[in-house]
């Protein structure tokens, strides 16, 4: 089966050249293994880690990075040398669709997202399919939480993720809100992958303009191992988020995902959690990468995110 490619439309005009070349991308929509395909799989998430190993920018940061294992999940500690409050941890839970982002890079997307907030990050290495499905990565994130919480008070805790890393940052909460944990003094949702049966509009809409993401509904299945994907442990969107610390989420017009961030934020409102929703124009799921108009984004994670810690905003 070949994949198929769809041409999007061009960007508008008030974005900046580099953020035009980033959503003006071809879409490569490529098929997924059979289900029952355990080495297909196998391959494929091969695959898909040495590209985005490729892409990611791996290069010498003022920071240290320690591999750890709390509550014995391999945990890289982040420490920018900036860093002059290391009391404030960002519980860093990284994305790639459920299945992609293990190991190395787990530690340079955390170490990216360190040196955006400039506090400590603990980037979880959690386990994921085909090899360790539902629930061994949600388990080890609340390992981790608790050894985190052996260390640290709540009011100096941000859990926060993108997409898959979203989805499981909102699980988290209902996992910790279940066991009656405490909760962290902030969640950010980039872009979070909250409803797994795909129920929002711009799964439809956006499906031709989304560059750098498609359906994952063969991925969502594989990661799910037989439970019905409205649990809200699987589709956090369906649960009930009462409690939840002040979250932020962001999500652009251009987004696959842009439904499930902005039905996400009506339901924290409505159960009366603080909630600040960014959907920045023409965003894509991948955002604008190089271009100027990141920043933005950048901006408003780090000032979140420090305020909520007790930090400067700056």
């Amino acid at each position: 089966m070949t994949g198929e490619t769809v041409t999007p439309p061009p960007g508008p005009a008030h974005l900046s050249d580099t953020a035009r070349a980033a959503i003006e991308q071809p879409i490569i929509r490529a098929p997924f293994p059979a289900l029952h395909d355990r080495a297909g799989w196998e391959e494929h998430v091969r695959g898909v880690n040495g590209f985005l190993g490729s892409v990611l920018p791996n290069m010498e940061l003022p920071l240290s990075s320690e591999l750890q294992h709390p509550g014995g999940v391999p945990t890289y500690v982040i420490t920018p040398h900036n860093a002059f409050d290391q009391h404030a941890v960002y519980l860093d839970i990284h994305g790639g669709a459920l299945l992609y982002g293990a190991g190395d890079l787990t530690r340079v997307i955390g170490e990216l997202g360190a040196m955006g907030t400039g506090i400590v990050h603990w980037a979880v290495d959690y386990r994921m399919p085909p090899e360790h499905p539902y629930p061994a990565g949600l388990d080890d994130l609340v390992a981790v939480y608790r050894a985190l919480l052996g260390s640290r008070e709540p009011s100096q805790i941000v859990v926060g993720g993108g997409s898959a890393g979203g989805n499981l940052a909102a699980a988290l909460m209902l996992r910790i809100k279940a066991a009656g944990l405490p909760m962290p003094a902030a969640l950010v949702l980039l872009t979070p992958e909250v409803d797994l049966t795909e129920s929002g509009d711009t799964f439809t809409t956006l499906a031709d303009v989304s560059v750098g993401l498609q359906s994952l509904r063969d991925v969502n299945i594989l990661y799910a191992n037989g439970h019905d994907l409205e649990d809200a442990y699987l589709s956090p969107l369906f649960g009930d988020v009462t409690g939840f610390p002040p979250t932020l989420l962001i999500s652009g017009t251009r987004d696959l995902f842009l439904s499930n961030t902005v039905r996400m934020h009506r339901a924290l409102r409505e159960a009366g959690v603080i909630a600040d929703l960014h959907v920045i124009d023409a965003r894509p799921h991948v955002g604008f990468m190089n271009a100027p108009e990141e920043q933005a984004v950048n901006a408003e994670v780090r000032s979140f995110v420090r305020r909520h810690v007790g930090l400067d905003a700056t």
